[in-house]
């Protein structure tokens, strides 16, 4: 089984950036699509960002699209998260999440096999 370990999170003023890494153990990271998770105080965990086993192929919540680039890079068994314009309201901690079928891209909580441990991104105002 893949395990994922995030990293990248912090304090950020409105308008900054931040990079999130996600890293996996195992040699079978390439078979599986990823995805990026976010969970805000008193909310519920929601889809973030997803990218296909290849990385042809990315999915982004409407509330971050146009701002947020998830990448991977096979070689190094690593997903990124590249957060840019950032805003008060994406304050949450951030979560890395394998699929429970390798190929389904995870958009849904429900389709979540493996969570990493969170990392935190707070952006002040």
């Amino acid at each position: 089984q893949v395990q994922l370990v995030e990293s990248g999170g912090g304090l950020v003023q409105a308008g900054g950036s931040l990079r999130l890494s996600c890293a996996t153990s195992g040699s079978i990271f390439s078979m599986y699509a990823m995805g990026w998770f976010r969970q805000a105080p008193g909310k519920e965990r929601e889809f973030v960002a997803g990218i296909s086993r290849s990385g042809d192929s990315t999915y982004y919540a409407d509330s971050v699209k146009g701002r947020f680039t998830i990448s991977r890079d096979n070689a190094k068994n690593t997903v990124y998260l590249q957060m840019n314009s950032l805003k008060p309201e994406d304050t949450a901690v951030y979560y890395c999440a394998a699929p429970r079928r390798t190929l389904v891209v995870p958009q849904r909580v429900e389709e979540v096999g493996r969570w990493g441990q969170g990392t935190q991104v707070t952006v002040s105002s």
